[in-house]
């Protein structure tokens, strides 16, 4: 509320999604059965992406909403990123998996996590220019990091989907899955890893959009990372096919994205809003 030192809205957004998170994840995880309609590759990942929800990305997105509630800085812009993380993994949830009878609290939940972004989206606009709080982060190496990072998803999905567009084949992940397409595919190559290349060359040019979204993809990329590795473990650990070196390199780019993202909070000036 406005004069009243605290931001009470993304409280407001913050405890009913966290509620429909936790309401959408433990129904899945203590339902026998609850993804039967689901190959057994896809069965795994779902279940896997419930834990996630339920013992990570809940409480990033309650810990960050009460220092956000006090307008710490720092807090926001990693709240924005846990808000992007279930938009991203929602829209997973609504057009990827089989028709449930959770249906409704993924459209629910992927409402309120769109419209929480969009309020996260416009306070950042309304608020003083980040280039007067941040100038002291060193941009340029996460701005490069932004660009490795974009071009090497969009390597590792381009060999996998070139070849079958020209073989007229489907795509390996989507037979798995018994999808009608990859829904990460087409998630990361419309909209994140362009978005990822864009900021990291607004970052390279010292370019205030770019300061704004520095830290957002750092938060996304430590959550994201996290849940691939976890969920490429969950899988080998129920006999499916998997890579422990994914894993390790999930794990090392969490290190990286968190080491960075330390950096940048400890530099911004003045970590009240």
């Amino acid at each position: 509320m406005k004069g009243s030192g605290k931001d009470v809205w993304v409280l407001w957004f913050s405890l009913p999604l966290a509620a429909l998170v936790v309401f959408v994840s433990a129904t899945g995880l203590s339902t026998p059965g609850f993804y039967a309609a689901e190959t057994t590759n896809w069965q795994a990942q779902s279940a896997g992406q419930d834990l996630i929800d339920l013992f990570i990305v809940v409480p990033a997105l309650l810990i960050s909403a009460v220092f956000a509630y006090h307008k710490r800085k720092a807090a926001i812009l990693v709240w924005g990123a846990v808000i992007a993380y279930l938009l991203y993994t929602f829209l997973i949830y609504c057009f990827a998996v089989h028709f449930n009878q959770l249906f409704i609290f993924y459209c629910f939940t992927l409402g309120l996590s769109f419209y929480s972004w969009c309020w996260f989206f416009f306070l950042q606009l309304s608020r003083p220019s980040p280039a007067v709080h941040f100038s002291a982060v060193p941009h340029r190496i996460v701005g490069i990091y932004f660009i490795v990072i974009a071009a090497l998803f969009y390597f590792l999905w381009m060999v996998e989907i070139i070849p079958a567009v020209v073989s007229g084949e489907v795509p390996k992940s989507v037979k798995e899955t018994g999808l009608i397409t990859n829904a990460v595919h087409v998630i990361d190559l419309s909209v994140f890893l362009p978005g990822l290349f864009i900021a990291g060359v607004l970052l390279l040019k010292r370019k205030i959009a770019g300061y704004m979204m520095e830290p957002v993809f750092l938060s996304f990329f430590v959550l994201m990372n996290i849940t691939i590795g976890s969920l490429v473990l969950i899988m080998i650990k129920r006999g499916i096919e998997g890579n422990y070196s994914v894993a390790i390199i999930m794990g090392m780019l969490t290190i990286i994205s968190t080491g960075l993202l330390v950096w940048y909070i400890k530099r911004i000036k003045g970590n009240k809003n």
